[in-house]
Order: C-alpha cells, then sequence, then structure tokens
C-alpha cells in the first residue's frame, strides 16, 4: 500500500525519563478488533489487539478473560527451531509475560462484566537492545483504551533497573548486565498494581525507591493513552451491558441469615478443610429453605452473595480483633518442620511444611551437556540452573485430571528460581554442575511458592552446595477498610486470606536483602507508609524462618554423596582441542568409552575449558592424564611410555603422545646389534624412550638403547659408514629434501 492511501489513524508520542521515545498508535492494523494498537521503541514493535463477545458467559462470577504473548521469530530475521519451521505452543518466556500482562489488567475490569475477552499482544519487530517484555503491557492497554470494551484503565508496565547506582527505566540489554535490579512494574495513573522482579540483596529503602521510580514514568504513559484514546473516544464508546441479574430482597436474606453463622466458623480457628466444610454446610442450609422449584433458577444467584457474606465476615474479624482464621496473632508464623536428606537415592532432598503447606524438594547435580537451551526469538543461550514447580491436584484435596504444565505452576516455578539463583556459586570455577530442583507440592494452604524457596535453599545445603547465603521467602498479605481507614498487615497468608484480601505480597531474600519478589494489588491508594511497613514485617518474618531452617542444617554438607558425579574442570590452549576431539569424535568418544567420563569442550578465548565428569575420581584421573598426553608439547630429554605403531626395515614409528610419533631407529632399539627389528619389536609393544632430537622440520628422533644400563666390558658397536654425497637426482641432496635414511621419503611419482 502507498503512503497516499494509507489509512488515517492517531498517534502519540511520549520520552523516558533518558529522552528515548516511545509511539503508540491505532487505525493503521488490525482494524475488525474490537481495539488494536501498536507500540514502538527503538526497532522493537508490538501489535496488540482484543476482541470481545457480546453476551456474557451464562450463570458465571468470575471474568474470562484470556491474555496470549507471542514472539515472531521473522520479526528478528530468524528461523524457528524444530521440524516444521513455524511458531509453535508458547515458550515458558512468553507465558511468563503473558502473565504479567494479565495480573494487570484483570483487576480493572468491571466486577460485573463477564463477556469472554482475549488479548493477544504480539512481536511483530525486535531489536536486540530493547527487551520487548516491558511494552507488552502498554501495548495490551492501549489497544484496550481505544476500543468500545468496559475497562478501568489504563495502566502500563515499565522495567526499571538500577546502574552505577540510578534507577533506569527500560534500560538497554547492555545496562542490564550491569544492573542489580530487574524488576516489572504495573500501575494505573493513581497506584501500582502489580511487581516482579529479582534484585541482588537490595534492602527494603532501595525497593520502595525503585517502585516510585517506575511509577513516574507509568503516569506519563496512561497519560499519552488517555490522550490517544480521547482522539477515537467518538468513533469507539464504551459499550453498554447487562450481564448479572440481582435479586436485593434475595441479596438481604442471604446476608441476614448467614452472617452471623460464617462469623462465628471464621473465628473458631478450624483447619482449612474442616472450616470450608462448615462454610458449605452454612449454604446447603440456606438452600433447603428456598421453595424446591426454584432453587435451580436461584443458587449461581445465592453462591455469589454468600461468597460476599464470607468476604465481608472474614475481613471483619481481622479488622475488628486483630486474630487470623487460624488464631495467630497478624505478624505470627505458622508451626514449621524440617527435615533434609528424605530421600536416600537424591543427590540431595528436604522436606519443608509451613503449617498446612508443605513441599517435598529434590536437587539433582549434573554436566554441561544437561543444561537446559533457551531458544527464543530474542532471548537465546542456556541456563545452569533448572527449577521446576509441580502442584498436583491432591494437595488441596481435590480430583483433577492431569494436564501439562499450568501457567501458575510455571510462575512459581519463576518467582523461586529468581530468588535462588543468585546465591548458587556458578561463578566459582570449582562448581562446574548444573542444577536442578524438583520442588513437589504435597500440601497447600498459601504460599506454596515462598516454601519452594526454602525448600530450594535445604535441599542443595542437603546436597553438599556452597551456596553463598541461604534464602527465604514470605508471603504478606493485607485487609483494609476504606471507610475506616483501618488495615492489618497479614505474614504468612493462608489461602483463604489471599483470595479474600487485598494483596499478596511475596519477598525473597538473604539475612542481608531481597532477591525476588512478587506483588499483586487489589485496591486503590496502597500509601507508601504501608508499603514500608509490610516491607518491614516481611524481613522480620524471613529472618524467623531463616533461623528455623539453619537449626535443621547449619551449614552445607562437606562433600557430596558417593554417587553424585565427580566433574574437575581443566584448561588446555585452544589450538589443541582438535586434538582432544579427533577426527569425527575418535578421540573424545574413544577415551570416554575406555575411562567411563562424560567429557564437554567448549572453546573460551583462546582456551579450551574442559569438563570431565565420572562416578569416580580413579576414572577422572585417568581421562585427565590421556587429556594431558595429547596437550603435552614433546621436549628433548624427556622419557616417555610410547607405542610401537609400524615397523619400517630402518626402524619403528614410535607414538609418544597420542598423535605423535617419532622416530626409533634400529641402532637405538637396544645395545646389541640387530638385523631385524622384529627381532626386538612388533606393533603393539609398549616400549620407554628418549627423545633425543627434534630437528628443524619437527621430526623427532628416539632412543630406548640409552635408557639400559651398560653391561660390564661393553663396546658401542661400530657405525656402518654412510655412503659420500652426490649431486643430482641418484642420491641425497645436500639441502634434505631428498630420500632420508630413516625412511620418511618423499611420494613417488608415477612415470
Amino acid at each position: 500500500m502507498s503512503e497516499t492511501n494509507k489509512p488515517l489513524g492517531a498517534r502519540q508520542t511520549f520520552a523516558l525519563p533518558d529522552g528515548r521515545e516511545v509511539t503508540i498508535e491505532t487505525g493503521i492494523l488490525a482494524k475488525q478488533a474490537d481495539g488494536s494498537a501498536v507500540v514502538r521503541m527503538g526497532d522493537t514493535m508490538l501489535l496488540a489487539t482484543v476482541c470481545c463477545k457480546k453476551d456474557a458467559v451464562e450463570n458465571t462470577d468470575f471474568m474470562p478473560l484470556q491474555v496470549e504473548y507471542q514472539e515472531k521469530y521473522g520479526a528478528v530475521g530468524r528461523f524457528p527451531g524444530g521440524f516444521f519451521k513455524r511458531e509453535g505452543r508458547p515458550s515458558e518466556y512468553e507465558i511468563l509475560i503473558a502473565r504479567l500482562v494479565d495480573r494487570a489488567l484483570r483487576p480493572l475490569f468491571p466486577d460485573n462484566f463477564h463477556a469472554e475477552t482475549q488479548v493477544l499482544v504480539t512481536l511483530i519487530s525486535g531489536d536486540r537492545n530493547n527487551l520487548p517484555d516491558a511494552l507488552a503491557g502498554l501495548a495490551a492497554s492501549t489497544a484496550l483504551a481505544v476500543s468500545n470494551i468496559p475497562w478501568n484503565g489504563p495502566i502500563s508496565e515499565v522495567r526499571v533497573g538500577r546502574v552505577d547506582g540510578k534507577m533506569v527505566i527500560n534500560p538497554s540489554v547492555a545496562d542490564m548486565e550491569r544492573s542489580d535490579i530487574d524488576m516489572i512494574v504495573a500501575a494505573t495513573i493513581d497506584n501500582i498494581m502489580m511487581v516482579e522482579g529479582e534484585m541482588n540483596e537490595i534492602s527494603e529503602a532501595d525497593m520502595v525507591e525503585a517502585l516510585n521510580a517506575a511509577h513516574a514514568a507509568i503516569k506519563v504513559q496512561c497519560q499519552a493513552q488517555l490522550d490517544l484514546a480521547a482522539q477515537v473516544e467518538k468513533a469507539n464508546p464504551k459499550r453498554e451491558y447487562c450481564h448479572e441479574t440481582n435479586d436485593d430482597e434475595l441479596r438481604e436474606r442471604v446476608n441476614r441469615e448467614t452472617y452471623d453463622k460464617v462469623y462465628a466458623i471464621a473465628k473458631s480457628f478450624m483447619g482449612k478443610q474442616e472450616r470450608n466444610d462448615a462454610f458449605d454446610q452454612i449454604l446447603e442450609e440456606f438452600m433447603e429453605t428456598i421453595p424446591e422449584e426454584e432453587r435451580e433458577e436461584k443458587k449461581y444467584m445465592v453462591a455469589r452473595y454468600y461468597h460476599d457474606v464470607q468476604y465481608h465476615a472474614m475481613r471483619n474479624m481481622i479488622l475488628n480483633e486483630r486474630i487470623r482464621l487460624d488464631g495467630r496473632q497478624l505478624d505470627q508464623i505458622r508451626p514449621i518442620w524440617i527435615e533434609t536428606g528424605y530421600l536416600p537415592a537424591a543427590h540431595g532432598s528436604a522436606i519443608f511444611t509451613r503449617g498446612e503447606t508443605q513441599s517435598l524438594m529434590s536437587c539433582t547435580l549434573g554436566t554441561k551437556l544437561d543444561e537446559q537451551t533457551i531458544d527464543g526469538a530474542i532471548v537465546e543461550g542456556s541456563s545452569r540452573f533448572i527449577l521446576h514447580y509441580n502442584f498436583p491436584p491432591f494437595s488441596v484435596g481435590e480430583v483433577k485430571p492431569i494436564r501439562s504444565t499450568g501457567r501458575r505452576e510455571i510462575g512459581h516455578g519463576n518467582l523461586a528460581h529468581r530468588a535462588l539463583k543468585p546465591m548458587i556459586p556458578f561463578d566459582d570455577p570449582t562448581f562446574p554442575y548444573t542444577v536442578r530442583l524438583v520442588s513437589d507440592i504435597l500440601e497447600s494452604n498459601g504460599s506454596s511458592s515462598m516454601a519452594t524457596v526454602c525448600a530450594g535453599t535445604l535441599a542443595l545445603y542437603d546436597c553438599g552446595v556452597k551456596m553463598k547465603k541461604p534464602v527465604a521467602g514470605i508471603a504478606m498479605g493485607l485487609i483494609t477498610d476504606d471507610k475506616t481507614g483501618n488495615y492489618a498487615i497479614l505474614s504468612d497468608i493462608l489461602g483463604d486470606e489471599d483470595h479474600l484480601g487485598d494483596m499478596d505480597f511475596k519477598v525473597c531474600g538473604t539475612a542481608d536483602g531481597i532477591t525476588a519478589c512478587q506483588m499483586d494489588i487489589k485496591v486503590d491508594g496502597l500509601s507508601a507508609e504501608t508499603m514500608a511497613q509490610a516491607l518491614e514485617q516481611a524481613r522480620q518474618g524471613r529472618m524467623y524462618i531463616l533461623g528455623k531452617m539453619l537449626e535443621a542444617i547449619p551449614e552445607p554438607r562437606e562433600d557430596y554423596r558417593p554417587f553424585v558425579p565427580r566433574i574437575v574442570q581443566m584448561q588446555i590452549p585452544r589450538e589443541f582441542i582438535g586434538a582432544v576431539i579427533g577426527q569425527g569424535g575418535k578421540v573424545i568418544q574413544e577415551m570416554q568409552r575406555e575411562t567411563n567420563t562424560t567429557i564437554n569442550i567448549e572453546e573460551v578465548g583462546d582456551f579450551g575449558i574442559i569438563d570431565i565428569a565420572a562416578a569416580n575420581v580413579d576414572d577422572i584421573n585417568a581421562a585427565m592424564a590421556r587429556i594431558k598426553l595429547i596437550t603435552t608439547v614433546p621436549e628433548v630429554g624427556e622419557v616417555y611410555d610410547g607405542v610401537v605403531k609400524t615397523i619400517q626395515p630402518f626402524g619403528a614409528f614410535v607414538e609418544i603422545v597420542p598423535g605423535t610419533d617419532g622416530s626409533l631407529h634400529i641402532s637405538e632399539i637396544c645395545r646389541k646389534r640387530l638385523d631385524n627389528v622384529e627381532e626386538d619389536l612388533h606393533v603393539g609393544d609398549h616400549i620407554q624412550v628418549k627423545l633425543i632430537e627434534i630437528d628443524d622440520k619437527g621430526k623427532m628422533r628416539l632412543s630406548h638403547r640409552i635408557l639400559e644400563e651398560k653391561p660390564e666390558g661393553y663396546k658401542e658397536p661400530e657405525q656402518r659408514p654412510r655412503p659420500p654425497r652426490r649431486e643430482g637426482n641418484g642420491g641425497p641432496r645436500r639441502d634434505g629434501n631428498g630420500p632420508r635414511r630413516d625412511g620418511n621419503r618423499p611420494p613417488r611419482r608415477d612415470h
């Protein structure tokens, strides 16, 4: 399409704090969607679309929202991997970005809006210096802002880093390599909505500073969206909808007849299952009071009103009486039980139980061949640390089909991964391992991801990994009352306190600072004072949990278990890499087979870094000895254990180091005169030889005779006189390029 008939659209441009420009536009691409937008920063461009059905999903009380993020490989000039060479199911990286966007958008839809809505964000152009994940929330919000879909936005997301002591918004890839903060923050123009990221042991005060810097930048981006929406508002007025049928009389009756009963159950300090059963009993008893012919029609409405009763009764109990559903004080941590080494055949294992939440963690150490390959459109490379989080249905007493890994499991595992990774000694050359942690949640009632962090530290300690510092995690909650301004900050929240509360704030770290966090806020106007108080209460809870963990296992085990693969790393000059590998891998494969080892070579600068793994030290030493032989430069005067490779009339060729032969003349085999080499040597014989000369062409002369003791009265045999040299083609040439007595003749030519 030429520029003359290009569709007319609307566009806004704003600048980041460092002056870089970001453009948002609508009305150019995907115009049949309910809303679409293109966001551009540098050469990175994202297309976001949103479509919404007109009618609500029948008998539902939640927002059926689907958010997807996809990266097109063609956007960065690459082919997708795999057999089909096309984009397939989303990668974990794409799922994590979609979750970030979902968590920021979902709370801002009206509570009574239940139409199926789909938000798709696609990377259509990418440069390798501007990461697209920090722009995905802005693109999705812009598409919603210019659509006719009811929504209480806009929002935006930014990445905040700290480079050379200064907060940077949406730092470049190069800057991120020097940053000690990597955090995505989502917010409206008034309030922070969502936070997720990793840090290098920053303080609580630094955390607040980073949030404030992010929010200041987001306000500018939200205003740009409002200005863009104003240009298209007349063309896209927000639609009218009616997705709930209500009966005010029934609502009042449900509240009147069940509130006191629910409050009493909430204050009875029952366990999770007993409390849920008691709540279900109250609902069943109320349904019995409704005429049988009306029950089916009104059951969904009653369930919605009853949920509101539970919401207000439990929140009021916590705010008014300052006690919680299980009887704890606001800052009290549930009882903790720990056992390490529980799995006898695992490299390392631990059980971490806190209240009714339990994680069984296993730790496995592997070689470089076990690294995880990362092959995204933007992010490529490999990872030596893998953490998998599993949430089976029995952990909450449910019956569900076992499907592929869910998005929640990927998100929770990623948070624990971020928390633990900075403290695993991957920068220590004496720790060449790949690490895999697997957390199986056996019970769940609040903060299983934080139990995973704690169990991960314990399993690493049990395995013998010399962590820099132990890491623990805690989940914080918040209950607020808009009318009175009263609030309660809860430490180590239960599942119900998460579901019915106003904040879920997970904080992980060492005794010296925060290494990862995740926060979702469901209310407007979280003050800086409340945030600071929540962070300090989280720090105190984290220190308490760390103390309990160190009581169970004060430090990493002195050594790995006997069946853990031993890995030794050695370094060789780069020019010897080919000799160690051999033609077609013949040398290294033979070496691995004969020494029962796994050998991996990686070229780094001017050196080859070799990892040798085996079940025992003797096998490793055998492989190291063979590699040293291959990479040894022969020196005159050194003695070698050689192998006879070929027999010639004049003598033999002996391999003194793998791939390197020397000439052993017949007169140097022994002190007695030999008429035939095979009187004393055969192919395959082992013989000790001394290197006595390396000529200017690199040819090596060997001697075994020189190593033999001279018998009493021994006289050196007379050397046979050599014929005089002659000029011309009939004999040896003066320049030494003709036939030689040692048998190294030039190839014959056919006449």
